[in-house]
């Protein structure tokens, strides 16, 4: 298993993210002020910087009002479709 912070997979799961995030409208700081965080911290999540957990995922998805269950079915699809 890899150890590094930022794996391929990791990228796609990072990717799928920002994409959640452009789709939904929002900046970096207005993310970061309805989870009541700071941009530079939305700015290291996405870059790989900062590692989140599966709780703050959930939030996030929550935040965006993108569906949990179906954003990380579509990073597991490309995950098994090999994307890079």
């Amino acid at each position: 298993m890899d150890k590094s912070i930022y794996s391929r997979d990791y990228g796609v799961f990072l990717r799928h993210l920002r994409k959640a995030r452009e789709r939904s409208g929002l900046t970096q700081a207005e993310l970061a002020k309805r989870l009541s965080a700071t941009q530079s911290f939305i700015s290291k999540c996405e870059r790989g910087e900062r590692r989140l957990d599966i709780v703050e995922v959930r939030r996030i998805c929550a935040v965006l009002q993108v569906d949990f269950p179906a954003f990380v079915s579509r990073v597991n699809a490309s995950l098994a479709r090999g994307d890079a």
